[in-house]
């Protein structure tokens, strides 16, 4: 990911989007019908494009941005201090509707505010791979650490 990443801002292109979803067909056993069927994200989706934002933030020379996952101001503040330049909201905005975008700028700028940031510039990619006190934390040898940690609620 990140060598295609580089390769692509090598090649020219001045901004990546990260991870653009795609509507899958699905077919109607009944009707026998090939048709479109859209499954909104959750913020549970989000984890694929901070990961990667984070790590590509100050090794490539694009603009960043997020799709796939955020919904509320805390999902668009965890992908700006990853380092995305933007995020996008479409499946938010299609369940709450454009009004929903006031909200989330509100607070954004609350959360900014009660912790002394000036800027949302100031802001971006302060947890990124290179500025996060624990770079391994977006590496694969987090994931056993992630498993090792796991405790059931079952037991």
């Amino acid at each position: 990911m990140a060598n295609m990443a580089v390769r692509l801002a090598g090649a020219g292109a001045s901004g990546l989007v990260l991870f653009n979803r795609f509507v899958q067909p699905d077919i109607l056993l009944d009707e026998l019908e090939v048709a479109p069927h859209l499954v909104l994200s959750t913020s549970d989706e989000l984890r694929l494009a901070l990961r990667w934002i984070a790590i590509l933030r100050g090794r490539v020379r694009a603009s960043l941005a997020a799709t796939g996952g955020a919904h509320t101001a805390e999902d668009v503040l965890k992908l700006l201090l990853a380092g995305a330049d933007c995020v996008m909201l479409a499946s938010s905005l299609l369940r709450k509707g454009p009004t929903h975008v006031a909200a989330v700028i509100s607070s954004i700028e609350k959360w900014m505010t009660e912790r002394e940031y000036v800027s949302v510039e100031q802001m971006k990619g302060s947890l990124s791979q290179q500025a996060c006190p624990d770079p391994a934390a977006f590496e694969r040898t987090n994931y056993m650490k992630a498993l090792t940690s796991y405790t059931s609620k079952l037991a």
